[in-house]
């Protein structure tokens, strides 16, 4: 796949603090194929888990594929910050890997998209969902072992 970050990618003038939704995509150093493995699932998965809580978001949808992971999540809180739940997401979860592997677990950068008001929610989480079955990986979307929602029930959302 290949992703890559070359560029400064932040909104120069934009606090990514508040209630606003995010699209997060961050990839593996390497672009590795360290999420065929569920035990880097399952880790990653408590660090959001306790995270999300810590810094007042919501983690609407995530779906690790092998080599990245997408996530939507939004601010519960005026003081909810993207750049410190993601810093801290980022640096605990490869601190933990990189102890356990010897290798980084992350690219240094990550790909944001602050969802616009007019921009349906839903239609953004079935996007998310949906790459895996885009990819040729399984039939529908739940085939596959390493996406959920640390808010909604998936099967009643989408039924």
């Amino acid at each position: 796949m290949g992703y890559s970050f070359q560029k400064r990618i932040r909104l120069k003038d934009f606090s990514y603090k508040g209630f606003w939704r995010y699209f997060v995509t961050f990839v593996t150093y390497g672009s590795m194929l360290y999420f065929e493995d569920d035990r880097y699932v399952e880790s990653c998965i408590a660090f959001l888990k306790d995270l999300s809580l810590s810094y007042n978001f919501n983690v609407l949808v995530y779906c690790f594929m092998p080599d990245h992971l997408h996530l939507l999540i939004e601010g519960k809180e005026e003081n909810s910050n993207l750049r410190k739940f993601i810093s801290m997401f980022k640096q605990r979860t490869n601190f933990h890997f990189k102890k356990k592997e010897g290798n980084p677990l992350w690219q240094k950068d990550y790909y944001e998209h602050v969802l616009r008001k007019n921009e349906d929610t839903i239609q953004v989480m079935k996007y998310i969902l949906n790459n895996p079955v885009r990819k040729g990986m399984v039939a529908e979307y739940r085939d596959y072992p390493f996406l959920g929602s640390l808010v909604y029930d998936l099967k009643e959302v989408f039924l």
